[in-house]
């Protein structure tokens, strides 16, 4: 009986990091984002966290691009921080790229955030998104 308990706190004590637990963290983290902050401080706000639960890995930024229009480039780096279809999202094995938010940045300064900012930007500077 005490290993079992021994053992049940251990699994609690070094616990796993959910996605749930991931998502929510990133959520609250874009909370303490400003306009105009750089890059690095930006990266020191979000963590380097890394989530699992067998099926998808994520990571922080769970990706990043580069996003080049008329006489503007953007780097883009996505954050996980929503989920859309739950059904859909266990079949697919993945993160859907409107569970992401997209923070925006020009010369290394964040100029905002989220999937309707980043499509203004996308039109308003032409750029071409593959």
């Amino acid at each position: 009986m005490k290993r079992v308990l021994v053992l049940l706190l251990c699994l609690g004590l070094c616990g796993c990091y959910t996605l749930a637990n991931f998502r929510t963290d990133n959520r609250r983290n874009l909370l303490k984002l400003s306009i105009g902050m750089m890059k690095q401080e930006v990266l020191n706000i979000m963590g380097n966290k890394y989530a699992e639960d067998g099926i998808i890995t994520a990571n922080n930024p769970y990706r990043s691009e580069i996003l080049q229009g008329k006489d503007k480039t953007f780097e883009v780096l996505y954050y996980y921080t929503d989920i859309k279809n739950f059904d859909a999202w266990r079949g697919m094995k993945g993160i859907a790229d409107d569970e992401l938010t997209p923070l925006v940045f020009d010369n290394g300064k964040l100029i905002g955030w989220g999937q309707s900012f980043l499509q203004d930007n996308i039109q308003k500077y032409e750029i071409r998104v593959r």
